[in-house]
């Protein structure tokens, strides 16, 4: 472990997301490569942590004043031992070479576990598409995939959408491909489902997280019926992890963006999530505007110096980190645990810090990490691919039963592997081994490349 986390800092100095997800997964895969020697001989550790490809490209645009902004555009093709790289795009200021390693990192992973024949890469732009016009986010994306067009496509690279990159977004990027390319294919998916989407893809994310906490809780004896739910964010993935929760019997009291939380006691039902819908995706508001519609609700604004997020200090029975990285630390962790949350299934990519991680587990929470519990997006991604390349659109009652078998699944493979490898019940562990097995099997049938 010493040996690969100093080979991986010393190529990549100072990129603290990307050795902290590489870490959390040579930590758990270290019985494998301990029973497997073959692996180290192949020199895997440092093949699996090293991208296939680095692509990184000045975008230039022009606003609505007449101004010349410039950003830097990404794209970190990690992984096509399984399949064509796939993974989302991330349009937001935070974004850089080491944020977009780690998940690109983690995608490989988390696709390996759908099943689905998908490799993993990430991308995105320090783009920020807050406050800006319809008008300019166009002029951005079409400026973006001027780049991006050369290195990516069906049977190649397939991205989708991530933070700051929905429907919109994705209609943009797909239409100047398709202009630059002078064909209709299923480069990107999230797309609209009336030129090439998939029913259930904008849901898949949210609906899965909670599948597989419903699976969590089964080994229980349980269930989400009567469940008190924390969930963090207010965009896409927070939205229909509520929508899910609701349906399955469980309560909701708590959204949040970057300006802060509200915490709702009654409970966000169908119609108060129906305003959240029409706030964030249409008016793009902030979360504050919740608490002027519904004046039970508390307004809390986010505090950048505090050390804990109050959002996870509410007396709750579950847990659905569903904004961003490292959100939820160990103070946050500590909090769950005194405030009695039983279950913690991950919405976001790596939500929370490792130190949280431990906190949790030291104290038996089930806790369904993202790699696993938020694969449901990718997974229906992939089956968006299989629709595109059939040319055709399956139900929405047959898409949401696939992602359901999926999601069981994904948890049946990470339970299995767990337990053979010694640590029964860990979702990490089993997660990381699954996934790392699957993917090292087909880099050493196809050779050195």
């Amino acid at each position: 472990m010493e040996d690969i986390m100093a080979y991986v800092q010393s190529r990549d100095p100072g990129e603290e997301e990307f050795h902290q997800a590489v870490h959390e997964v040579m930590e758990s895969v270290k019985p494998v490569l301990d029973r497997n020697p073959e692996y180290r001989q192949a020199k895997i550790p440092a093949r699996i942590t090293e991208p296939e490809r680095v692509i990184m490209f000045r975008v230039p645009w022009m606003d609505d004043r007449g101004e010349v902004q410039v950003n830097r555009g990404f794209r970190i093709e990690m992984n096509s031992a399984l399949g064509p790289y796939k993974g989302g795009l991330r349009f937001h200021p935070s974004v850089n070479l080491s944020i977009l390693k780690f998940l690109a990192f983690e995608q490989v992973f988390k696709n390996a576990l759908t099943t689905l024949p998908m490799g993993g890469g990430k991308g995105g732009s320090d783009f920020d598409p807050k406050g800006k016009s319809d008008s300019e986010v166009m002029k951005f994306c079409q400026s973006f995939m001027g780049e991006l067009f050369r290195h990516i496509g069906p049977d190649t690279d397939v991205p989708a959408g991530d933070i700051g990159v929905g429907a919109r977004e994705i209609g943009f990027l797909f239409g100047m491909y398709k202009k630059l390319k002078n064909e209709f294919t299923g480069v990107l998916t999230g797309k609209s489902i009336n030129w090439g989407g998939s029913l259930i893809r904008p849901e898949a994310t949210g609906y899965g997280s909670v599948f597989f906490a419903a699976e969590m809780l089964a080994t229980q004896n349980t269930t989400l019926e009567g469940k008190t739910c924390l969930v963090s964010g207010s965009g896409n993935v927070a939205q229909f992890t509520t929508e899910k929760i609701l349906e399955l019997g469980g309560k909701v009291v708590t959204l949040s963006d970057s300006s802060g939380y509200i915490f709702d006691e009654a409970g966000i039902d169908s119609e108060k999530l129906e305003y959240v819908k029409l706030l964030k995706n249409v008016k793009r508001g902030r979360i504050q505007e919740y608490a002027d519609k519904y004046p039970e609700a508390v307004y809390t604004p986010a505090d950048p110096s505090a050390d804990s997020n109050p959002l996870w200090n509410q007396k709750a029975d579950c847990a659905f980190p569903s904004a961003t990285q490292n959100e939820i630390n160990e103070s946050d962790a500590q909090n769950l645990v005194n405030n009695s949350v039983k279950l913690v299934s991950e919405g976001a990519n790596m939500p929370t810090t490792p130190e949280g991680v431990e906190i949790l587990q030291d104290n038996k929470i089930l806790y369904g990490p993202g790699k696993a519990a938020n694969a449901g997006g990718v997974a229906v991604s992939g089956l968006e691919m299989s629709q595109n390349s059939m040319r055709l659109n399956w139900p929405r009652q047959e898409v949401e039963h696939r992602l359901h078998i999926i999601m069981k699944s994904i948890h049946k493979t990470c339970l299995d592997a767990s337990e053979e490898y010694g640590t029964p019940g860990n979702y990490v562990n089993g997660a990381n081994i699954a996934g790392f097995v699957k993917v090292v099997e087909a880099m050493l049938d196809q050779g050195l490349v």
